[in-house]
């Protein structure tokens, strides 16, 4: 028997699905997840988050609200999962909470998680970690990704070549050689430009299984258009967001007249090569793919990433004992475990900081 390290984490990405909460046993080994919800976010909420990524009117009450109403829904999605496991909030040594990003400019200084912990903090009486970008990016750092210290943690083996690939609303890749240092960045868009022209012109929230762009081919002088961009030909550290993958980038690449299906298409082509290029640029060979998170359910996706990538190995994380669905949560539970215990993490070779430093700020139940 071990002795119990209970923590809650708490995810809500830039595909604006909605919350993500995991319960883990951090004292566990390998750690074990005791239960997990998702909580969505209702359209309205969606596009008031999303409006937050450009600059507009009233911008400092819009935030303060919006993070007030995150904070009532995380708390609400961390009582339900407490209560799944019959457990109280005395038993959780903390709330790990990455918070909702709207904006990411690290290359002017600054990073922006909104979600109130300290209200949080009071509404479930756990005390909470947040704020867990700003210190990397202080000292010099991108801020992002975070989770390839996580991936190290859980999905790294001596024996083989390994690759995470984190398909949120941007998708990121962690290497994991057998011999050598992590290393980390994000590779581009991963659900965010599919699910903006899926909701544009299917009216839903996300491309079901991918079928939509399975139904379509890619348009060759498109997709050359948008592998263009200068971002995916910089080499890391990196990291980006809305702030750049947005309809704005989109639409002047578009030329009107072109079937919508087929653009569709075009982005699954687009988010594919940019994995698959990245993979090959800066991994080297892999063994094994690792893929999390929401986009790991995009069928067509990952066949066309494991094409790509052949002859390495393409599975979700679920062969690993890890939901894809909550790796990000989990690791935010455990990013809370290393500030409570004052365990700096060096993420130098992912974001490019300075050095090993403790992220994160407490706040007391």
């Amino acid at each position: 028997m071990h002795e119990r390290n209970l923590y809650v984490g708490l995810m809500s990405g830039t595909s604006l699905d909605g919350v993500d909460a995991v319960l883990v046993d951090l004292g566990a080994h390998p750690l074990q997840v005791l239960g997990a919800v998702h909580h969505p976010f209702d359209r309205s909420l969606r596009e008031s988050l999303l409006a937050l990524n450009v600059p507009g009117s009233n911008e400092v009450d819009r935030v303060a609200r919006l993070g007030n109403e995150l904070a009532r829904r995380y708390a609400t999605a961390v009582l339900e999962v407490l209560r799944h496991a019959g457990l109280g909030a005395s038993a959780v040594m903390a709330v790990g909470c990455h918070g909702q990003t709207i904006r990411h400019r690290p290359d002017l200084g600054y990073t922006i998680q909104i979600g109130n912990p300290a209200l949080l903090a009071e509404l479930c009486g756990i005390r909470v970690v947040a704020d867990l970008r700003s210190r990397d990016v202080a000292a010099g750092g991108q801020g992002a990704p975070l989770v390839p210290a996580f991936h190290a943690e859980v999905f790294a083996y001596r024996d083989e070549d390994r690759a995470v690939l984190n398909l949120g609303g941007i998708a990121n890749l962690t290497s994991l050689p057998r011999r050598g240092g992590v290393s980390g960045f994000d590779c581009g868009p991963g659900n965010c430009l599919l699910d903006l022209w899926t909701l544009r012109h299917l009216g839903k929230p996300f491309d079901d299984g991918g079928q939509w762009a399975k139904g379509g081919r890619p348009i060759p002088d498109l997709l050359k258009r948008l592998l263009d961009e200068p971002y995916f030909h910089a080499n890391p550290p990196k990291s980006t967001g809305r702030d750049l993958f947005n309809a704005t980038w989109l639409d002047a690449r578009l030329t009107p007249g072109y079937d919508p299906q087929a653009v569709q298409a075009t982005l699954l082509e687009l988010t594919a090569r940019a994995i698959a290029d990245s993979c090959v640029r800066h991994c080297g060979r892999i063994d094994r793919l690792i893929v999390c998170g929401g986009g790991a359910h995009n069928a067509p996706l990952l066949k066309r990433t494991a094409e790509l990538l052949a002859p390495a190995t393409v599975e979700t994380s679920d062969h690993r004992g890890l939901d894809p669905q909550f790796v990000e949560a989990a690791a935010f539970a455990w990013f809370a475990k290393c500030t409570i215990e004052g365990k700096a993490i060096d993420l130098s070779a992912v974001t490019g900081s300075r050095g090993p430093r403790i992220l994160g700020a407490v706040y007391p139940a």
